[in-house]
């Protein structure tokens, strides 16, 4: 998808994000919330609440989790998917056609998210906007692992104009 969308469309700048600790970040409330709008059956609701506050052991004794999901349970990688479907995607998709002036893309893997965007401030705001909505649901992007490229066939040449170098990669 992300092949297609940036040889397909006019992308221009690339934004690479990484949420900060996820899978230790994600909020219980938050995320049986989600799961109560998709999921009518109380029981079910149940269990997942017991996986999520089923702790951990460390050190030979039991500690309670206060939020995340359970490492290496099989269900951890679909009640993330949830969790970022209900946080981030929904929103993605109405920033992109509520206030970007030009193309936007994204794709995102587990905590991962790729976007692509024809014009810089379309991503400059959207990088602004995406760090307050993750912080409604207790998640930050990690400064380290979050960056704007410039990107495309003629990202060389504009930056050699302003007098940068290469362009990232």
């Amino acid at each position: 998808a992300l092949a297609f969308g940036i040889t397909r469309t006019k992308v221009n700048y690339i934004l690479d994000c990484d949420v900060r600790s996820f899978f230790d970040s994600v909020s219980h409330e938050w995320l049986t919330r989600f799961m109560e709008h998709r999921i009518g059956d109380p029981r079910m609701i149940r269990l997942i609440r017991k996986w999520l506050r089923a702790g951990v052991m460390e050190e030979g004794g039991w500690a309670p989790t206060e939020s995340g999901t359970p490492q290496g349970s099989v269900a951890s990688p679909t009640l993330a998917n949830a969790y970022l479907h209900y946080s981030f995607d929904l929103w993605a998709d109405r920033w992109r056609h509520r206030h970007a002036r030009g193309n936007v893309i994204y794709v995102r893997y587990a905590d991962d998210i790729v976007a692509g965007f024809e014009y810089e401030d379309d991503a400059q705001r959207f990088l602004v906007a995406m760090r307050e909505r993750l912080s409604r649901f207790a998640l930050t992007l990690h400064p380290e692992k979050t960056r704007l490229i410039e990107f495309g066939r003629f990202a060389a040449v504009n930056r050699a104009r302003r007098g940068l170098g290469k362009p990232e990669t």
